[in-house]
């Protein structure tokens, strides 16, 4: 009997042992990528150059479409900026993949729903990625009409075709629930992307969960306890991967994470933050600064991102310390605090300003959310040495 048991246990232990090696595993093979902004391309290459060997490929995000479907750079890749980075990379066994970006609405239905249009810019996409010998393309065709699903499918179809053993990247918006983003949810519900078609067609289907703002009506009013627009909060990045989950297969799916954040002025009026301005997005450096610049410090907000709130030198307000705000308060978040407090106790609407920014933290959830659901990989946006530096020691 006691030889039978031993015998039971050392099996449950090789069990065990055998799924923490496949749970590593599938860990480390999760892939990486990162976009390498034009507008910066000195110290994003540079960037980029310095933690290749942290990465699966590279996006040069460099091209853009004309309105006649012709392509357009808006750097010239003959720079050796650029030329250094590729060859470095290919060294490495990085994919180099440049993104073409389009978000003029009316010209993609206008060349995607012609056929013949379509299939010319199909071809000056092919001569791209073969003159420049990259490794396939990335498609970041954003803001499409709803009448332009069925052509958009077309031509990722019709491109993957053309492109044969290149890789066809589609970088895709995120779609939020309809009962996280809708009120009274539209009958029929219409959507620009045909995930089905896509996740068919693409070799990876790429999700830009970032950019949430005050998308999420559910997670606006659940945290609504303080100042709430955040880039992307993991919460409601879950709720965009299992989504996807249900027509997309899991192994093609890149979760676009971001490295930036932005700058808000929110209208708070008693009892609730009640509007919120975008003011400009901003790197972690900018934040960083900011907040010593008004004496306080940034804290971990409910979207598990960095944040604080302060009164510009310019405001005409000017709140007491001696106002009664919860004695847990962050320091960071004390002004936004004194605010809704000064509000409430006032009857008057004030604005203040309040900052907000993806730092490691905030990646590292997205990346361990990337592993729960045994995706293909991550996808940075952006790599410009402007991103938390702490973010590269998570990446094996």
């Amino acid at each position: 009997m006691l030889k039978q048991n031993t015998l039971i246990l050392l099996f449950v232990i090789s069990i065990n042992l055998l799924w923490a090696q496949q749970s590593l595993a599938s860990s480390a093979d999760l892939k990486v990528a990162g976009w390498i902004p034009y507008w910066s391309a000195t110290a994003a290459t540079k960037d980029a150059r310095t933690n290749l060997a942290k990465l699966d490929a590279i996006y040069p995000f460099t091209f853009t479409v004309k309105k006649d479907g012709t392509i357009h750079a808006m750097s010239d890749m003959e720079k050796s900026v650029w030329t250094r980075l590729f060859k470095e990379a290919r060294t490495k066994n990085v994919a180099v993949i440049p993104t073409i970006m389009w978000s003029d609405a009316t010209a993609m239905q206008n060349i995607l729903s012609n056929p013949t249009s379509r299939a010319q810019h199909i071809e000056n996409i092919i001569t791209l990625v073969e003159d420049g010998k990259y490794d396939g393309i990335d498609i970041d065709y954003e803001g499409k009409q709803a009448q332009t699903k069925d052509s958009f499918s077309l031509f990722i179809e019709e491109l993957k075709n053309k492109l044969k053993d290149k890789t066809l990247v589609c970088t895709i918006e995120a779609r939020t629930p309809p009962e996280s983003l809708y009120k009274t949810i539209p009958n029929p519900l219409i959507y620009a992307n045909d995930y089905i078609r896509l996740g068919r067609a693409c070799d990876v289907f790429q999700i830009m969960a970032y950019d949430q703002q005050r998308a999420d009506i559910v997670l606006n009013e659940t945290k609504k306890g303080t100042p709430y627009a955040p880039t992307a909060d993991v919460d409601w990045a879950r709720k965009v991967v299992v989504l996807a989950l249900q027509t997309v297969p899991k192994e093609k799916i890149m979760l676009g994470i971001p490295t930036y954040g932005a700058e808000h002025e929110i209208t708070v009026s008693p009892n609730w933050y009640r509007s919120y301005k975008k003011l400009w997005a901003l790197n972690p450096e900018y934040g960083v600064k900011t907040a010593k610049k008004y004496k306080t410090k940034a804290s971990t907000n409910s979207a598990g991102e960095l944040a604080f709130s302060y009164l510009p030198k310019n405001s005409e307000v000017k709140l007491s310390k001696s106002i009664s705000i919860p004695k847990n308060t962050p320091k960071g978040l004390e002004v936004a605090a004194r605010a809704l407090a000064y509000a409430n106790q006032t009857g008057e609407t004030i604005k203040f300003n309040y900052v907000s920014w993806s730092d490691a933290g905030a990646i590292k959830q997205k990346i361990n959310l990337a592993k729960e659901f045994d995706l293909r990989g991550v996808a940075i946006f952006k790599i410009d040495g402007g991103e938390d530096k702490k973010i590269w020691g998570l990446i094996k």
